[in-house]
C-alpha cells in the first residue's frame, strides 16, 4: 500500500482521480508504455501446473515416506555433499 494511503494524505478515490488525470495528459507513446505496464501488473497470477512426471515423483516420495523410509536433515546433507562436492553447504 502506498504511504499516501497510510498517512491519510489522500484516500484511494483521490489517488485514482489523480492517476486518471495524469493518464489523460500523457502523450500517446507514453500512454502505450504505461498501458502495457498496467496490463502486466493487473494480469491474473497463473499457478505452476505440475507435469505428470512431477506428480508421479511426489506420489512416490509420499509413499516411501509413509512406509517409514525417511532420512534426517544431516543424512540428506551428507549425501548431497558427496554427490555435489562442488557446491558449498551451510
Amino acid at each position: 500500500m502506498l504511504n499516501l494511503l497510510k498517512t491519510g494524505h489522500m484516500n484511494s478515490l483521490e489517488l485514482k482521480k489523480k492517476i486518471i488525470k495524469q493518464i489523460d495528459n500523457l502523450k500517446e507513446e507514453d500512454f502505450e508504455k504505461v498501458y502495457l505496464q498496467l496490463l502486466e501488473i493487473l494480469k491474473p497470477v497463473s499457478f505452476y501446473k505440475l507435469s505428470e512426471e512431477e506428480n508421479e515423483a511426489i506420489d512416490q516420495a509420499l509413499k516411501v515416506s509413509e512406509e517409514g523410509e525417511t532420512y534426517t536433515n544431516n543424512e540428506v546433507i551428507s549425501e548431497a555433499q558427496i554427490k555435489y562436492s562442488n557446491l558449498k553447504f551451510k
